[in-house]
């Protein structure tokens, strides 16, 4: 299961195809719609989530709520597409729409211009625009929707906004800092109220917020990914996947980074029978994954996203035109889009998973997945 998306952040919309997919999987228009509800969500979000009411429009690959085994495009229109009509017109004329020539610090601008030569920058953040993203949470409800068939879910959650963080957690009990519909919220009220209060001063001063987010999959079997070959190693494919998000800018698997300070010994995850006479690990360190194929364990990685650069208190810049200095323009105010990223990063751990165990497994229809997948458990005993 792969995905291409299309379409620019003020153009009249953003459509997914999605390929490779199964024939017979059962999906729920309003559980893709809640997706892309809580990725427009979230404490700091800015003035565009407030236009915006993403819904889904499927234009194939869906009949009677289930999939077909043909490409499923989607359709997410944009409402803010009608006050941009001169601007983002297909066919128009650029006379009488001023361009932009002040890239901004931090986005893709400066180097798309450098790359293609474009001398208004709006032909560059227009497509680099995080907006692109709401295809990719569309795409990725696609996949939960078949690892629910097989026994997977994925879930998502905020660690750290700004300093404010809920400390080292336990993703298999800890429900930690979820990212509800509207709102950071968090087992700890104290914390949440931390997250509250670090953005609303980041606000006041112009500024905005990153932080660490983390994805958990679970009721995963053992061998899921490949060890024989670079591209089908799982983790190398989840860290390009998640690593693909605007503003992300580290990730990590289990206790990660950590493991470079200890000795091997307390490392790595030593292998035990549990109580049903199954092979299995006594820790989780390594999140889930070793040689490129899962555990068993939950699946935990978390990345770093860093503050957005486009700030109320403008960075400098060159102007193109002029090679003066000025100030960046400002396309939206949001303060802080970590748990919007977390949603983000949850559908693209979802659908290197859905692939990953379509390589498993097969790729034809659900029920023939199902039957391998039986198959395969009952051989390793698992």
């Amino acid at each position: 299961m792969r995905y291409t998306t299309a379409g620019e952040s003020h153009g009249p919309g953003l459509i997914a195809i999605v390929s490779d997919v199964p024939a017979g999987i059962p999906l729920d228009r309003g559980a893709i719609d809640a997706d892309l509800a809580r990725r427009q969500r979230g404490y700091g979000r800015g003035g565009r989530m407030a236009i915006e009411h993403d819904r889904v429009e499927v234009l194939g690959g869906v009949r009677f709520g289930r999939t077909l085994g043909s490409p499923v495009s989607l359709l997410i229109s944009n409402r803010d597409a009608a006050n941009w009509g001169s601007a983002m017109d297909p066919w128009g004329s650029a006379e009488g729409v001023e361009p932009v020539t002040a890239p901004r610090p931090g986005h893709a601008d400066l180097g798309g211009i450098q790359r293609t030569g474009a001398t208004d920058v709006r032909d560059i953040l227009e497509r680099a625009s995080a907006r692109e993203t709401a295809a990719r949470v569309a795409a990725g409800a696609i996949a939960k929707a078949l690892l629910a068939h097989l026994g997977v879910s994925v879930r998502s959650w905020v660690e750290t906004i700004g300093d404010a963080s809920t400390g080292s957690l336990d993703p298999a009990a800890v429900d930690a800092v979820i990212v509800t519909e509207s709102d950071v919220s968090c087992a700890d009220p104290e914390v949440s109220a931390r997250m509250r209060t670090a953005i609303d001063h980041a606000r006041e001063e112009g500024e905005s917020l990153g932080g660490i987010i983390a994805v958990c999959a679970e009721g995963l079997v053992p061998g899921v990914g490949g060890y024989a070959e670079a591209v089908t190693r799982l983790d190398s494919r989840l860290a390009a996947a998640v690593m693909s998000i605007p503003a992300m800018k580290g990730i990590e698997f289990g206790d990660g980074f950590d493991l470079g300070s200890r000795v091997g010994s307390a490392a790595h995850d030593e292998i035990v029978l549990d109580g049903e006479g199954r092979l299995g690990r006594a820790t989780n360190r390594s999140g889930g994954i070793d040689g490129g194929m899962t555990t068993g364990e939950p699946l935990v990685l978390r990345a770093v996203m860093k503050p957005i650069p486009t700030l109320m208190r403008s960075l400098k810049t060159i102007d193109i035109s002029t090679c003066e200095v000025a100030d960046a323009a400002r396309e939206r105010s949001d303060v802080c889009a970590v748990p919007a990223a977390a949603v983000v990063a949850e559908a693209e751990v979802a659908l290197v998973l859905a692939d990953a165990y379509q390589d498993l497994v097969g790729r034809g229809n659900v029920a023939d997945m199902k039957r391998a997948l039986a198959a395969y458990r009952e051989r390793i005993a698992w």
